[in-house]
């Protein structure tokens, strides 16, 4: 089973920046992919931004976060981060992190509680 613990969400003006940190327990593995969704009231739930060292560090980002969030992982602490910068009225959404556990060629998919983020315009 795997626990997933968000926190630094808070409420920042336009222009400002805030760390998200996501802490993972259970049966983490360094080579499954660990990542950020949001949900904005009265929308879906949208991709962020993922990371994955499986094979090297790559990430991906949504484009409208591009150049501005930055997605990171400290594998000895299982944690996963995402910095956002220049935050905008529109990053403003509840964020989720998210871990997938790959095994036997199947995945699951694993949520923490998120975090609320709310950016004043």
């Amino acid at each position: 089973q795997v626990q997933l613990v968000e926190s630094g969400g808070g409420l920042v003006q336009a222009g400002g920046s805030l760390r998200l940190s996501c802490e993972a327990s259970g049966s983490i593995f360094s080579f499954n992919p660990m990542g950020w969704y949001r949900q904005a009231p009265g929308k879906q739930r949208e991709l962020v931004a993922t990371i994955t060292t499986a094979t090297g560090r790559r990430t991906n980002y949504a484009d409208s976060v591009k150049g501005r969030f930055t997605i990171s992982r400290d594998n000895a602490k299982n944690t996963v981060y995402l910095q956002m910068n220049s935050l905008k009225a529109e990053d403003t959404a509840v964020y989720y992190c998210n871990y997938v556990e790959i095994r036997g060629g199947t995945f699951r998919d694993y949520w923490g509680q998120g975090t609320q983020v709310t950016v004043s315009s």
